[in-house]
């Protein structure tokens, strides 16, 4: 594989614009990523089903690869189509009781905002919605105020890593240090943080995560991952479990007549929620993605992207517009999110 460099424009051949400056919504494919999409394309023309089976040694590297990004083990982590996909599997499987609190954030993109909703409808739950903004404009202010609602008993805190309209990346340490004082669990979207961010789950002791990878993971769409402590794995309900979330799932296929049964167990570890088909082409196209992404390590790209929105920042706030960015190198991201001049109305352009 091409190794990977800060900075340059070699493993993009393809790419158009002049500077593609939308990662914060999807990346565009590098070489390397698509070789490995076609590769394994490839092998599905020539062996069918064959190639299926050679793919289960991929995802175990694939996850082994994720592991080492965010600091987990890579039996702690699960494959999904998707940040909803497994924000929404969390939601349904967390061993709710009617009545329970989960606090959310307002401000944030519905994708972590919207499942907890619905749960709270299902599971009659009490669904509380603090602001994402204060911790922009107050941080000891916020943590002072998510303490007093965490004085209430709360099951879980649902929160991003990174705000989406701001780029302000937010506390995630002294939040999960809040909540486990009070018992309260903690789940985190980290999809605009994770592969361009230094992170580490044990560190930040995060209960639960989930993220996609077309966006800072630089891979295409379709699939994401879950990552849960075992502890909180093994408490979770079943409640999207499908075939290949029981234990010895293929055994029936596999050694002969007499096998086939419904009542295998369904595993207690994370990767029950990989309860079916999941796209060989995307995972492969991702460990591909995330080989470059650790060639250069998280924290190498972080310093490289913010000096870059240095400069664009300071000639961008010369011409009239008004940067939403931290004045904080702890809360910045790779998003660099502005307001423009007043005179400009940026819905007719």
């Amino acid at each position: 594989m091409t190794s990977a460099e800060l900075g340059s424009r070699a493993l993009f051949p393809a790419l158009t614009s002049r500077a593609y400056l939308n990662h914060a919504a999807m990346s565009p494919l590098s070489q390397p990523v698509q070789e490995a999409a076609l590769r394994c394309m490839d092998g599905f023309a020539a062996d069918g089903l064959l190639a299926l089976y050679s793919g289960q040694d991929q995802r175990h590297r694939l996850k082994d690869k994720l592991a080492a990004l965010i600091g987990a083990n890579a039996e702690d982590i699960a494959l999904v189509p998707s940040t909803t996909r497994g924000i929404v599997d969390i939601a349904l499987c967390f061993p709710w009781n009617p009545g329970d609190r989960v606090v959310a954030f307002e401000g944030e993109f519905p994708t972590n905002v919207t499942p907890w909703q619905r749960v709270a409808e299902l599971y009659h739950l009490d669904l509380v919605l603090l602001s994402a903004a204060e911790f922009r404009n107050d941080e000891t202010k916020a943590l002072e105020h998510l303490a007093k609602e965490l004085r209430v008993e709360t099951r879980l805190v649902a929160v991003s890593a990174v705000e989406f309209q701001t780029g302000f990346t937010m506390p995630i340490r002294e939040i999960t240090a809040l909540c486990h004082l009070s018992g309260t669990q903690v789940f985190v979207d980290a999809i605009q943080a994770v592969g361009v961010l230094p992170m580490n789950v044990k560190e930040w002791s995060i209960d639960y995560l989930a993220c996609g990878s077309h966006k800072w993971l630089m891979a295409m769409d379709g699939v994401a991952f879950v990552y849960a402590t075992p502890a909180q794995a093994s408490k979770l309900r079943p409640n999207v479990a499908g075939w290949l979330s029981h234990e010895e799932a293929t055994k029936f296929l596999l050694d002969g007549p007499g096998h086939l049964s419904y009542d295998r167990p369904v595993r207690k570890t994370i990767d029950f929620l990989e309860s079916s088909s999941l796209s060989s082409v995307g995972c492969a196209a991702l460990e591909a993605s995330v080989t470059l992404l650790l060639e250069l390590s998280p924290k190498e790209i972080f310093e490289h992207v913010n000096r870059y929105l240095d400069v664009v920042e300071a000639e961008l706030v010369d011409l009239g517009f008004q940067s939403l960015r931290s004045s904080e190198l702890r809360h910045r991201s790779a998003i660099l999110s502005l307001l423009p001049p007043p005179q400009v109305d940026v819905i007719k352009l």
